[in-house]
């Protein structure tokens, strides 16, 4: 006992550590208004765009105090922009002072002044964010949910794409990603502005962000509601995450019942024991209602409890409970793809480990073989790699649970699958491609802290290099928006607990997880097999929270 104690001192030393990560607010101050729209950096002060004033500010970052202020260019001022010499600012009114009109218009500006310059026709009816990327401009149209990029000369669009989520607002450009922020979900998402698709997924600071802005190495928001503008972090080379912390008592059970008429000759029932990992920690030693027989280790490092059972006669059960008290986080991995090192820095043990073939991936097989070059192509940075390959599995497969583990081939020809068949298509894939890749199995918890959960769920983790192992689950994956489509990736929720860690073939567990049963019968003899996971909530008071 005195080493599990030991151990929740240490974890919770470690939870007292402030650690860096990408959102996290370094410091904040007053908004010039009370219904700030747009922000921008000039490459030495902030502006500040607000609608009610119908005013943009140049504010000092250091001290958020206002050097000067300029009439906006129309009556409804939104995005802000600098080109590098004059601003730019959008409007969704125009010139006209109506509420119902929507007109939108880009204004370039003389931000000594206020002297308008140019003016566009924006290349939507209601720009609500703008940013300037060196060539083009780029604007949020809030109306059709579209990330738009267009002529500074002209205003025609040169490319458009799906916006992340549904209620976008801010846009910035930091030299290489797109930032943009949702009033909704509170979030703040990196884009890869070539695809639209998302890499990145942070806190916003506030309620209802309204502009972004980048000074190249920092973030700046300002939010709506708040009337705050906030600093904040981006590129600390941090890792991940931990928040949301939970409690939890998990009782899973695992039961055999002969019905004869013959009896069971021998019965064999292994249960995976859940470890610490980033997003769980075990907090007692787990119990069992029947001692174990002995505690195995398969070839890929999962323990299982095993029991070893024989001439279980007809009306006879064994009922077999195994319950664990841990602590949840929900994580969010933060991967910037250029910090992502090559294929050649995967350590040599890693890749003899996990680019293994096996009956349910068949990696060199015709198909995995012809996928994996129609894919990834010429690809070399492995988080682009798996990029690719999520992209592919969550576009080609339906999620159908049929009962059935077919290999990744065979479900790549049906194009559909469960958990556990989208992971299988997965890791063949990513295994082709020189990504080592593994799955985890889990029981989660259903929407109330008390509920049962017998049906589980299987994710995959990648290796990428100076990142170790990251979760992705290519079936949560599967989704029509942007965000939806990428939030899985770096993501584990803190309604699993993880049991399981394998590739499959494993001598205990076999392609299971969770736990897995073999038997012998005397001829004729009817057997009824169940197993479920109890979820209970553990008041945290008892570990010092």
């Amino acid at each position: 006992m005195k080493k599990y104690i030991f151990l929740i001192c240490i974890i919770f030393l470690l939870n007292s550590i402030s650690l860096p990560y990408t959102g996290e607010i370094i410091k904040y101050f007053d908004a010039p208004g009370k219904f700030p729209t747009g922000l921008c950096f000039d490459g030495k002060n902030l502006w500040v765009a607000d609608r009610e004033t119908d005013k943009l500010y140049c504010i000092n970052p250091e001290t958020g105090s206002i050097i000067r202020m300029i009439e906006s260019p129309a009556y409804w001022p939104m995005g802000i922009a600098y080109d590098g010499q004059y601003l730019w600012n959008s409007d969704i009114r125009g010139l006209t002072d109506k509420s119902e009109d929507y007109d939108g218009m880009i204004f370039k500006i003389n931000q000594e002044d206020g002297t308008i310059l140019k003016t566009l026709n924006a290349p939507c009816k209601s720009p609500i964010g703008l940013t300037y990327d060196g060539k083009y401009f780029w604007c949020i149209d809030d109306r059709s949910d579209k990330v738009i990029q267009f002529s500074p000369v002209d205003g025609t669009t040169i490319k458009s794409f799906k916006a992340p989520s549904q209620d976008v607002t801010g846009i910035c450009f930091d030299g290489k990603y797109l930032w943009i922020s949702d009033r909704i979900l509170d979030e703040i998402y990196m884009v890869d502005p070539e695809t639209g698709y998302v890499i990145l997924i942070a806190d916003a600071p506030g309620k209802y962000v309204f502009g972004l802005a980048t000074d190249g190495n920092k973030l700046w928001a300002v939010d709506y509601q708040e009337d705050k503008i906030f600093q904040l972090k981006i590129r600390d080379n941090e890792k991940m995450i931990q928040k949301n912390p939970q409690y939890h008592k998990v009782v899973f059970s695992h039961s055999v019942k002969c019905f004869g008429p013959g009896k069971i000759k021998t019965l064999d029932i292994d249960i995976a024991l859940a470890e610490n990992r980033d997003n769980q920690v075990i907090l007692e030693p787990i119990e069992y209602n029947i001692p174990p027989t002995d505690i195995l280790t398969d070839k890929w490092g999962q323990k299982t409890a095993h029991w070893s059972f024989s001439n279980i006669n007809p009306g006879e059960s064994k009922n077999i409970k195994v319950t664990t008290i841990f602590k949840t986080y929900l994580v969010r991995y933060f991967i910037y793809p250029e910090f992502v090192g090559g294929l050649n820095e995967i350590p040599t043990e890693i890749k003899e480990k996990y680019l293994e073939d096996d009956e349910k991936y068949q990696i060199h097989s015709e198909i995995i073989q012809r996928t994996v070059k129609e894919v990834v192509g010429d690809e070399k940075n492995p988080y682009w790699i798996i990029r690719k390959i999520h992209q592919f599995v969550i576009n080609h497969l339906t999620y159908l649970m049929d009962g059935m583990w077919d290999t990744a081939p065979t479900v790549i020809m049906n194009k559909h699958g469960s958990c556990s068949e989208y992971s299988f298509v997965f890791i063949a894939l990513c295994r082709a491609a020189g990504i080592p890749t593994r799955y985890v199995g889990s029981t989660w918890i259903k929407k109330d802290e008390a509920s049962m959960d017998e049906v589980y769920h299987r994710w995959v983790e990648v290796y990428l290099p100076n990142y170790g192992w990251i979760p992705t689950d290519p079936t949560h994956g599967d989704r029509e928006l942007p965000r939806d489509q990428a939030y899985p990736i770096g993501y584990v929720s803190n309604n699993a607990l993880i049991t399981t860690q394998s590739c499959g073939a494993s001598e205990t567990l076999e392609w299971t997880y969770n736990s897995n049963i073999n038997y012998t019968t005397e001829p004729k003899t009817n057997l009824n097999i169940t197993h479920f996971a109890d979820w209970e909530p553990v008041d945290k008071s008892k570990y010092g929270e």
